[in-house]
C-alpha cells in the first residue's frame, strides 16, 4: 500500500499516542489499599493487649471533642502563618500560635499539590496517585474508607460550605452544603463571601457535630496575581476575622457541654513563587496546621514552636478525637500532642489503635513484613503494653508503673514513626503489563519512523507499506497467536488487577493485532533495506561531501536532548537546554550565512556543499537518492549560489544581520520568566512588571507588543481580518486594564475594575470571525477556487487568529514574547530559510527548537505549577470544562501551537510544489518528537523507583503526553493542507 509520508506519520502517531496513554495508565499506578471485607465495613477494634490479665477496653474510645470545625484556606503557606505576613495580617492566629491554646504543626503536602488529591490525603490517611491531578479537574466519588464516611456511619451529622470538589467526593454525606466551583480563578471574593455568610447562622444552631469550611480566594489571588500581591495580606485578614468568629462561637457553647470543642486550620497545598502550585517546592508542598481548643491549655513560658509533620497524620488524629476507627488506607501517625494530656493509659491506648491498623496495612501490601523494622518495633511495643497494663491492674499508683508506661509510649511513637515510612516508601503498585504493552507499541512506531526516512523524505516522499505480500500474512499471523497466547497467561496469572487485562477481549485483541501489524511492517521494511543495500549509502550526487555544520548541529542537538533527559537535574532545568541550542543554531545561522555572502579564495561565494550541489544531504546520508533540491520544491528560487552575493546592498547587510537580531530577541525574553527549579524563587523581569509600582511600564510595553503584532500579522491579511485584527488587539488591551493588569489614560484608580468578561467576549467574537475567514478561504480553494494564492491567505487568517487568542490569553508581560516570536518568524522566512534554501526537513527542525524554546519563554517548566490555570477562564463567567480545558492547554503550549502554524504557512506559500514539502515536514515532525517520547518511556520505566520519581520525572511525563497528543494534531493538521494541496 503506497502512503504520502505525512498521512503516514499522522497515523503513527495517533498509534503513538494510544501506546502513551495505555502506557501512562499503567505507569500512574494504584495506591496502597487494604484487602480486608468491603471498603466500608465495620470492624471490631483490637483489643487492649494484656499479659495474663483481663481488660475490659474492648470497644473504641470515647470522642475527645464535642465540635469539630474545618477551616481549609485553599493555598494557605506556612509562612503566611507563621512568618511576617502572619504577624502582619493575621494577629489573632499568631497569639494562639504562639500564646493560646493550640498546637501548631508544618504538614507536607506529597506532589501533586493540587486540591482533589489534597483533600484525599487528609480524610483518607493515604497518598493519592499522581493521576489524580488529572481527575482534579471532575472529581469522583470517593469510595476509599475516609473519616468523612466513618463519621457518617456513626452518626456525626455534618454540614459543608466552599468548594464543590468536597460535594463530588461526598455527595450523600453533608447534612447541609453549598458548594461553589473551584475552577473560576477570576472570581476571589464572592466565592468565599459565600462560605461567610452561612457562619452568623450555622454557628448559633445546635444541630451538627462537624463543620468543614473550604475557602478558595487566597488561591484564586495566587493564580492570577501572585503570592506578592497586595490582595494576599486583604484576604489574610479576613481570614483571621473569620477564625476570630468561630473562635470565640466555639468558647461560648463549652460552658453547655461537657466536652471541649475543636478548630482545625488547615490547607490542601501551598503556592508558588509564581503563584501556582501541582509541583514540589517547598513552598507548595509546607503547609500549616493548628488545632485550637481549650483542652491545650498552656502554662505561661510554654513556647511551643511548629513541628514538621505529614499531611496524612491529619486523618488519624481526627479519627481518634471524634471517637471513630482510623481509615484502613491511611499511612499517617496519631499526632501525640492532641492526647498527651489525657491519662497514660488512655494514650497508650490511642497509640495502640494506630500501630495495629498501620501493622494490618503492611501485611497486606508487603509480602516480607515480618522482617520491616516497624513491624518489630510495634510487637516490641505490643508485648511492654500488655506488661504495662498487667502492673497497672494489679497497682495504679507504682513508680514503676510511670517509668514503664513512658518507655512503652516512646517505644510505639518510634514504631508508628518507622511504620508510616515503610507504607509511605511502599505507595504504589506498578501495573508492569500494561506499561510493557504501551512501550512496545512506542517503540515499534518509532523503528518504523526511522526505517522509513528514505522513502519518506525522497522527492515524491511517499513510501511503500508492505501488508499484503504473503511472507508478511505468515508472520502476522504467527505472531498475533504467541501474543494472544502470551495475553491470556498473563491475565489468569495476575495476581493484582491490571487495566490491560480488565478490557474487553475485543478490544485487548484489537491492540495485539495491531503490535503484530506494526513488528511485520518493521521486518519487512528492514529486510527490503538490506536487500535492496540501500542503508546508510549516500547519493553519487553528494559523495563528495560530508555533513554540513548545521546538519551536525541538529543531529547532535537532537540526540543530545534526548539523552539529557536521563538526568533529572537537566528535566527540571531544561529550558537551559533549548535556550543553549537555539543560541547555538543562531551561529550556526550566522556562520552559514558569512560563507556564502563573503568570496572565498577563488572569488566565489564559501558556499555549503549542500547548497553548491543542489542536493539534501542530510537526507542523502541515510539513503541513494538523486538531489532532492531542484529550486522549485521549497520557495521557488531559482537562483544559483552565487546570485546569493548580488543582492541589493541593504538587503545584503539586512541579512547578515538577520542571526544576530534573532540572537539579541532570544537574550532579550530569558530574564522575561525565570523558571525550572534552581533559579525560579529569584527576581525576574516579569515580577517587576506585573507589580503595582511598575503598571505604567507594564501599560507601555503591552500596548508596544499589540502594535508590533498587528504590524506583524496584518501583512497578509484582507482588509475584512485587518480591521478585525486592529479591533481584537484593542480589545485585548481594554481586557487587560478592565482586570486592573494595566493602565487607560482616561481612567483613575482601580475602582472600576471587574472580571473583564464582556471584553474578553468582544475579542472572542473578533477570533471566530478570523477562524470563520480563513476556513473559508481554505474551503474555496478546494472545492470552487484552485487558486494557491487563496489557501496561501486562508492559512494566514488561521494563524492571525491563533495569535490574536494567544494574546488575549496570555499575561499582559508575557506580550514581548508573542510579538518577539512573530518577529523571528518574519526575519528568518524572509531573511534566511529563503536566501539560503534550506529543504523542508531542515526548516521543520528549526521551527520545532524555536517552539520548544517559547514554551519555556513564557514561564512555563516541567512542573504543573507552572501551569496559568486562569487562562481558562478568560470571558468565562462560569467553569465550563470543556472551553476551559482547552483554553489553557493552548496557553500552556502557545509557543509551539504557533511555530508549528507558521511552518504549515511558509512551506504552503514559499514553495510552488508545496505537496512534497508539506509530506516531508509532517514526517520530520512526527521523528522529532518521537524521539524524546519513546526514550523517556523507557526511562521512567527503568527509574520508576527513583527518589525523584514523583516531583520531576511523572510531571515530565505528562508533559510529553500532552505534547504528543499536540503533535497529532497538527500532523493531522498537515495531512489535511497537503491533501487540499494536491486535490486536482
Amino acid at each position: 500500500m503506497r502512503l504520502g509520508s505525512g498521512t503516514f506519520a499522522a497515523c503513527c502517531v495517533v498509534i503513538e499516542v494510544l501506546g502513551v496513554a495505555l502506557f501512562l495508565r499503567g505507569f500512574f499506578p494504584v495506591p496502597v489499599r487494604s484487602s480486608s471485607g468491603t471498603e466500608h465495613q465495620a470492624e471490631p477494634p483490637a483489643p487492649e493487649p494484656s499479659a495474663g490479665a483481663s481488660s475490659n477496653w474492648t470497644k473504641l474510645p470515647p470522642p475527645l471533642f464535642s465540635k469539630v470545625v474545618i477551616v481549609l484556606i485553599d493555598a494557605l503557606r506556612d509562612d503566611f502563618v507563621f512568618g511576617s505576613k502572619g504577624v502582619k495580617f493575621m494577629p489573632y492566629t499568631t497569639y494562639l500560635v504562639e500564646k493560646g491554646a493550640s498546637h501548631s504543626f508544618v504538614a507536607e503536602a506529597k506532589p501533586p499539590t493540587v486540591t482533589m488529591p489534597r483533600i484525599k490525603a487528609l480524610v483518607t490517611g493515604s497518598l493519592p496517585g499522581f493521576v489524580d491531578v488529572i481527575r482534579n479537574l471532575n472529581s469522583p466519588a470517593l469510595l476509599e474508607d475516609n473519616v468523612i464516611t466513618q463519621a457518617k456511619a456513626a452518626g456525626k451529622r455534618m454540614i459543608f460550605y466552599g468548594d464543590d470538589t468536597w460535594v463530588k467526593l461526598f455527595p450523600k454525606h453533608f447534612v447541609e452544603y453549598d458548594g461553589t466551583t473551584s475552577f473560576f480563578v477570576s472570581d476571589y471574593t464572592e466565592v468565599d463571601d459565600n462560605v461567610t455568610r452561612h457562619l452568623d447562622k450555622v454557628l448559633k444552631r445546635g444541630d451538627w457535630d462537624v463543620l468543614i469550611l473550604h475557602y478558595l480566594g487566597l488561591d484564586h489571588i495566587g493564580h492570577t496575581s501572585g503570592p506578592r500581591s497586595p490582595l494576599i495580606g486583604r484576604k489574610l485578614s479576613e481570614m483571621d476575622g473569620v477564625l476570630v468568629k468561630i473562635h470565640t462561637a466555639l468558647l461560648a457553647e463549652e460552658r453547655e457541654t461537657l466536652l471541649p470543642n475543636l478548630l482545625v486550620l488547615c490547607a490542601d497545598h501551598g503556592m508558588s513563587e509564581t503563584g501556582g502550585h501541582g509541583a514540589s517546592s517547598t513552598e507548595e508542598v509546607n503547609t500549616p496546621l493548628v488545632f485550637i481548643s481549650s483542652a491545650f491549655e498552656r502554662k505561661p513560658g510554654d513556647i511551643r514552636h511548629p513541628k514538621h509533620v505529614q499531611q496524612t497524620d491529619l486523618a488519624a488524629t481526627l479519627a481518634v478525637g471524634l471517637g471513630l476507627p482510623i481509615p484502613k488506607h491511611s499511612v499517617g501517625s496519631l499526632l501525640f500532642p492532641i492526647v498527651e494530656g489525657k491519662a497514660m493509659r488512655e494514650q497508650l491506648r490511642f497509640l495502640h489503635l494506630n500501630a495495629v491498623q498501620l501493622s494490618k496495612l503492611l501485611q497486606e501490601n508487603v509480602p516480607s513484613f515480618k522482617k520491616e523494622p516497624g513491624f518489630q518495633q510495634f510487637k516490641v511495643s505490643e508485648r511492654l503494653h500488655a506488661n504495662w497494663i498487667r502492673l497497672y491492674l494489679e497497682d495504679s499508683n507504682s513508680e514503676v508503673l510511670v517509668s514503664l508506661g513512658t518507655k512503652v509510649r516512646r517505644q510505639y511513637l518510634d514504631a508508628l514513626r518507622t511504620l508510616s515510612l515503610s507504607l509511605s516508601r511502599q505507595v504504589a503498585h506498578y501495573d508492569a503489563y500494561s506499561m510493557a504493552v504501551g512501550t512496545v507499541v512506542v517503540l515499534e512506531v518509532l523503528v518504523l519512523l526511522l526505517l522509513s526516512i528514505p522513502q519518506a523524505l525522497s522527492n515524491k516522499a511517499e513510501l511503500d507499506v508492505p501488508l499484503s505480500s504473503p511472507v508478511f500474512s505468515l508472520l502476522f499471523y504467527l505472531t498475533s497467536l504467541v501474543l494472544l497466547a502470551l495475553h491470556v497467561m498473563v491475565c489468569t496469572s495476575a495476581g493484582r488487577s491490571c487495566y490491560f487485562c480488565s478490557l474487553s477481549w475485543l478490544t485487548a485483541g484489537a491492540v495485539m493485532l495491531l503490535i503484530s501489524a506494526l513488528l511485520c511492517v518493521v521486518a519487512s521494511a528492514l529486510t527490503k533495506m538490506f536487500l535492496d543495500g540501500k542503508l546508510l549509502r549516500k547519493s553519487p550526487a553528494c559523495s563528495g561531501s560530508g555533513w554540513s555544520e548545521l546538519e551536525l548541529l541538529i543531529l547532535l542537538g537532537t540526540m543530545g536532548h534526548v539523552v539529557s533527559l536521563g538526568a533529572s537535574s537537566f528535566i527540571e532545568e531544561e529550558h537551559q537546554t533549548w535556550y543553549f541550542l537555539v543560541n547555538t543554531l543562531c551561529l550556526a545561522l550566522c556562520h552559514q550565512v558569512y560563507k556564502n555572502y563573503f568570496p572565498g579564495p577563488d572569488g566565489g561565494p564559501q558556499c555549503h556543499p549542500y547548497i553548491a550541489d543542489g542536493c539534501d544531504c542530510a537526507a542523502a546520508a541515510l539513503q541513494g537518492r538523486k538531489p532532492a533540491w531542484d529550486g522549485a520544491e521549497l520557495g521557488g528560487i531559482h537562483e544559483s549560489p552565487a546570485s546569493l552575493a548580488t543582492h541589493p546592498g541593504n538587503e545584503k547587510w539586512v541579512v547578515l544581520a538577520s542571526p544576530w537580531l534573532i540572537l539579541a530577541c532570544c537574550r532579550l525574553l530569558r530574564p522575561l520568566n525565570q523558571t525550572g527549579v534552581q533559579w525560579a524563587h529569584r527576581p525576574d523581569l516579569g515580577h517587576w512588571l506585573t507589580s503595582s509600582d511598575h503598571k505604567a511600564e507594564l501599560s507601555v510595553l503591552a500596548a508596544l507588543s499589540l502594535v508590533v503584532l498587528f504590524a506583524l500579522v496584518q501583512r497578509r491579511c484582507s482588509r475584512a481580518s485587518k480591521i478585525a485584527m486592529a479591533l481584537g488587539l484593542l480589545g485585548v488591551y481594554c481586557y487587560r486594564a478592565a482586570l486592573g493588569n494595566v493602565l487607560l489614560p482616561w481612567r483613575q484608580g482601580s475602582k472600576d475594575i471587574s472580571k473583564g468578561i464582556v471584553e474578553a467576549r468582544f475579542v472572542y467574537v473578533f477570533v471566530l470571525g478570523i477562524l470563520f475567514t480563513g476556513t473559508r478561504d481554505l474551503l474555496k480553494s478546494q472545492v470552487t477556487v484552485a487558486d494557491p494564492a487563496v489557501r496561501a491567505a486562508g492559512l494566514w487568517e488561521l494563524h492571525s487568529g491563533l495569535v490574536l487568542l494567544a494574546a488575549l490569553l496570555l499575561r499582559p508581560h508575557n506580550l514581548p514574547v508573542l510579538a518577539l516570536g512573530l518577529l523571528i518568524q518574519t526575519v528568518m522566512a524572509k531573511f534566511i530559510w529563503k536566501p539560503l534554501r534550506h529543504d523542508a526537513a531542515e526548516v521543520t527542525i528549526m521551527h520545532y527548537w524555536f517552539g520548544q524554546a517559547f514554551f519555556y519563554f513564557q514561564g512555563n517548566s516541567n512542573n504543573v505549577a507552572t501551569v496559568d490555570v486562569s487562562a481558562g477562564f478568560v470571558g468565562l463567567g462560569t467553569y465550563v470544562e470543556v472551553p476551559a480545558v482547552f483554553l489553557t492547554a493552548f496557553a500552556t503550549y502557545t509557543g509551539p501551537v504557533l511555530w508549528a502554524s507558521h511552518l504549515v504557512n511558509f512551506l504552503s506559500s514559499e514553495s510552488s510544489s508545496s505537496g512534497s514539502a508539506l509530506r516531508r515536514a509532517c514526517f520530520c515532525y512526527a521523528l522529532i518528537c518521537s524521539l524524546p517520547v519513546s526514550a523517556y518511556l523507557i526511562l521512567v520505566t527503568t527509574l520508576r523507583y527513583h527518589l525523584f520519581i514523583w516531583s520531576v520525572f511523572s510531571p515530565k511525563l505528562l508533559y510529553e503526553g500532552m505534547h504528543l497528543l499536540i503533535t497529532a494534531a497538527v500532523c493531522v493538521f498537515f495531512t489535511a493542507m497537503d491533501q487540499t494541496n494536491t486535490k486536482p
